[in-house]
């Protein structure tokens, strides 16, 4: 059995609902003839106009936001050290593979 999707209505849709309910039309004929899932997202939509208006009512960006745009642009000197810490690190590790293959051996 596959799991039903969660709706998402339009700016406009939850407009027109928080409008008609406002004007007193009744929540459970604005979700039949909207096809709202629940009467209670006619309150819900309503509520959350009262407390910040249209922009309330307008979807909102899902996840997390995308970081800064542009990378941190490094100095020729930092790039250098981050290089020479890199080739350090690569030669500790070629030192130690070297002990460990003499260490077999002898």
């Amino acid at each position: 059995m596959e799991k039903p999707t969660k709706q998402q209505y339009s700016f406009e849709v939850k407009k027109e609902v928080v409008d008609r309910f406002n004007a007193g039309e009744s929540k459970m004929d604005l979700a039949r003839e909207f096809g709202l899932s629940s009467d209670q997202l006619a309150t819900s939509w309503v509520r959350a106009w009262r407390a910040g208006g249209d922009e309330a009512l307008r979807p909102k960006p899902k996840g997390r936001p995308k970081g800064s745009s542009s990378s941190k642009v490094l100095t020729e000197e930092d790039r250098l050290r981050r290089e020479v810490e890199k080739l350090r690190a690569e030669n500790a590790y070629l030192k130690k593979l070297r002990d460990l293959r003499n260490q077999r051996r002898g």
